[in-house]
């Protein structure tokens, strides 16, 4: 089947979704699950990815752009135009490693903000593609931490939920002009 879903990696100067932004209740719903797979669907997808592509990232979740459903799309390698982009629909964690990583994360919901967060390494999913075939799919390093990222979306998290240093959150935060009010800590 050929992928029908490929937009041409480029930004546009007029996305054709809006981003939300950390504060707005929007991002603190939960997803639904997407219950069939169609041709509706994978024009919400080329959407998402031209809006992630638009705005530099290489994550998108659905509910990012005002759309609840368990729908993600992925391009850890957004310069390549031979690497296809990952699209997730009704993505679950299968298994996580035991082993902890760090790293810094940034999200296209709150602009300018990065900072270290504690994850598994590894994760295995399981998921539908755009074409509604269950698949699974093993991933660490980058790609295994924009997935376990972008799927907090799916459940109402942000990544600052996860910060750790509350003071320096609160600071990084305040010089973005976010308010560390919009921060639901997860244990």
């Amino acid at each position: 089947m050929p992928i029908e879903i490929a937009v041409e990696k480029k930004k546009l100067k007029n996305p054709p979704l809006e981003l939300h932004y950390l504060g707005d209740r929007v991002l603190r719903q939960a997803a639904k699950r997407v219950s069939k797979v169609d041709e509706e669907l994978r024009q919400v997808v080329r959407e998402m990815l031209q809006t992630m592509y638009s705005k530099d990232g290489i994550g998108l979740a659905a509910p990012q752009v005002g759309i609840h459903k368990q729908l993600i799309v992925i391009d850890c390698e957004p310069d390549n135009p031979a690497n296809p982009p990952l699209v997730l629909i009704n993505p679950s964690i299968k298994q996580a490693s035991r082993e902890i990583c760090v790293a810094q994360e940034g999200c296209l919901s709150i602009p300018g903000v990065y900072m270290d967060v504690k994850r598994p390494q590894v994760v295995e999913i399981s998921y539908k593609d755009e074409y509604g075939r269950p698949r699974t799919l093993k991933a660490g390093d980058l790609l295994g931490r924009c997935i376990q990222h972008e799927m907090d979306h799916l459940n109402g998290v942000v990544f600052v939920d996860r910060v750790d240093n509350s003071l320096a959150l609160a600071q990084e935060l305040s010089k973005h002009g976010f308010s560390h009010q919009a921060v639901k800590p997860v244990a």
